[in-house]
């Protein structure tokens, strides 16, 4: 089963900020759901292991990921599978451009994957509710690790500061009560 994803969010940080976090393993474990594990193997791939739930289908997915199309610090191409035994696998790809916008960067991305097994077998419905949910919960997390660095309010007043920024700051003080 193929599905298509595409989206934009605004970053309270310079492309340079960006594109470090977007290259740093462990920001990057840290923000993706389910994520156990995710090691830097090459200059440009990872290996990770993810434990995921579908409905009521839950696996432990391992598999690569590899980058390409490195345009620093404007964008890549990832691309990657996964296998989670008896549940299925995933694979695919995304687009990631990085542009200059007022108060930050602007990350866009077109993900493009395919899965198969059991997963494939819970319809394109379900599947496109929990890709969302997950992209959504991973920018969430991003947007809060780049948020102190961009958004500190010693060094910008509040009233000064883009309602981007504002918003990035408020996103921080909700991950902190929750952790």
């Amino acid at each position: 089963m193929a599905m298509t994803m595409q989206g934009e969010v605004a970053l309270a940080a310079d492309k340079a900020t960006v594109w470090a976090a977007l290259n740093d393993a462990e920001i990057l474990r840290s923000c993706i759901p389910g994520c156990q594990s995710l090691e830097k193997t090459s200059d440009t791939s990872f290996s990770a292991v993810a434990k995921l739930k579908i409905g009521p289908v839950s696996a432990t997915f391992k598999g690569a990921v590899q980058f390409s199309e490195i345009d620093p610090p404007n964008g890549y191409r990832i691309t990657g599978e996964g296998e989670g035994g008896i549940a299925g696998f995933a694979k695919g790809g995304a687009r990631v451009k990085l542009t200059d916008h007022e108060g930050g960067t602007l990350l866009s991305y077109e993900v493009e994957a395919n899965v198969g097994g059991k997963i494939a077998q819970l319809g394109a419905r379900l599947i496109d509710g929990v890709a969302k949910k997950m992209a959504d919960e991973f920018f969430n997390n991003f947007a809060a690790k780049l948020a102190p660095a961009a958004a500190d309010p010693a060094e910008a007043p509040a009233e000064k500061m883009s309602t981007a920024a504002k918003a990035f700051k408020g996103l921080k003080g909700v991950f902190s009560k929750n952790a």
